[in-house]
C-alpha cells in the first residue's frame, strides 16, 4: 500500500467510502487521527509523572525511599578518597497491571451513509472512555495512598488566604527534611472555577491577553504553583502535590499486532471480511497507577470552597 496521510478536517467531508476503507487499513493513519480528535488527555499521566515499564503483568517498586543519604558529606583533602555511604532502600511493593478495554462496531452501511464522521466519533468516544476510566482509577489510588491532611489557615475567600495556607503547608513539609517540593494544586472542577475566578477578579491573572483561563491552557501558573483540575478529582478539598516524586504509571507493552498507540491509548481496527461487513474498533490501556511517595501530597481541609 502506498503512503497515505490523514486528511485535514476541511477535507474530511469529501472522503469517499473507498478512501475511508483505505484509511481504516492503515494503523499509522489511525494513530494520527486519534491524536487529532481525542478531546481528553490522561490527567493520571500528569499527576503521576514517573514512567515504569511493567513486565510479566506487574511492576515492583520501592516506596518510602529516603530522599537524602544516611551520612553527611565530609571535607575531602586534595587527592583523597571521598567518604562512601550506603543509600538506604525503601520498602518493596508490587502492583498488578490491568487491561482496560472497550470495543464497538462500525458497519460498511454507516460509513457509506454517514462518511468519516462515524469513524471520528467512534474513535473519540472509545479513546475518551478509556481515559475517563484510567483517570478515575488513578485518582482513587492517589486519594487512598496520600493520607496527610492540613487545615487551612483561614477560609479561601481571597488570594492572600490561599497563599498563606499553601506556603504554610509547603514549609511544614520542608521542615520534615524530605526534600519534597509540593508545587501542584489539584482541585475538583467546581472548586477550581471558584479559585481561578478569585485570582482573575483580584488581578492575579490577567483578564484579557495572556490569560490561560481564556484559552483553556493547563496548568495555570500563579504564585509559583501549578493549578490543575480534572472531572475525576473527588471531594471539595484542594490537594497540594509534588507530582515528580508522587509516583507514576506502569504500562505493560503487549506488542499485539495490529494495534497502534496515541495519547496513551492503544487502538486496533479489525475487519473480518470473510465473516461480516464491519470494522471492530478497540481501545485499551494496560497499566496500573503507582504511588511511591505518600508524603508527596497533602489534602487541605477547611477551605470553605
Amino acid at each position: 500500500m502506498g503512503s497515505y496521510t490523514y486528511p485535514t478536517p476541511q477535507l474530511d467531508k469529501q472522503l469517499t467510502a473507498e478512501q475511508i476503507h483505505l484509511l481504516l487499513a492503515n494503523p499509522q493513519v489511525i494513530a494520527r487521527r486519534i491524536a487529532d480528535i481525542a478531546s481528553m488527555r490522561f490527567v493520571a499521566d500528569y499527576l503521576l509523572a514517573g514512567r515504569y515499564n511493567a513486565t510479566g503483568g506487574g511492576v515492583f517498586y520501592e516506596t518510602g525511599e529516603p530522599v537524602f543519604a544516611d551520612d553527611q558529606p565530609q571535607a575531602v583533602a586534595p587527592g583523597a578518597e571521598y567518604p562512601k555511604t550506603i543509600l538506604s532502600d525503601g520498602d518493596i511493593a508490587a502492583a498488578k497491571t490491568v487491561k482496560w478495554g472497550i470495543e464497538s462496531d462500525v458497519t460498511d452501511e454507516k460509513i457509506a451513509r454517514q462518511g468519516i464522521d462515524v469513524v471520528n466519533k467512534a474513535l473519540a468516544r472509545l479513546t475518551n472512555t478509556v481515559i475517563r476510566h484510567v483517570d478515575t482509577v488513578a485518582w482513587a489510588t492517589i486519594a487512598s495512598r496520600v493520607t496527610s491532611t492540613a487545615a487551612a489557615a483561614t477560609q479561601w475567600t481571597a488570594p492572600g488566604a490561599i497563599v498563606e495556607t499553601l506556603l504554610t503547608v509547603q514549609a511544614q513539609r520542608e521542615a520534615l527534611g524530605t526534600g519534597l517540593n509540593l508545587s501542584t494544586v489539584v482541585l475538583a472542577p467546581a472548586q477550581y472555577a471558584k479559585v481561578i475566578g478569585m485570582l482573575v477578579d483580584k488581578g492575579v491573572l490577567p483578564r484579557e491577553a495572556a490569560n490561560p483561563v481564556l484559552d483553556g491552557t493547563l496548568p495555570v501558573n500563579a504564585y509559583g504553583l501549578e493549578w490543575v483540575t480534572s472531572p475525576y478529582v473527588t471531594g471539595a478539598d484542594p490537594w497540594l502535590l509534588d507530582r515528580e516524586q508522587l509516583g507514576g504509571m506502569a504500562d505493560e507493552k503487549l506488542a499485539s499486532p495490529g494495534y497502534t498507540s496515541a495519547n496513551g491509548t492503544t487502538i486496533e481496527v479489525m475487519s473480518n471480511r470473510h465473516k461480516d461487513d464491519k470494522y471492530e474498533l478497540r481501545a485499551r490501556r494496560v497499566t496500573v497507577p503507582v504511588v511511591v511517595e505518600p508524603l508527596a501530597g497533602v489534602k487541605i481541609t477547611g477551605t470553605g470552597l
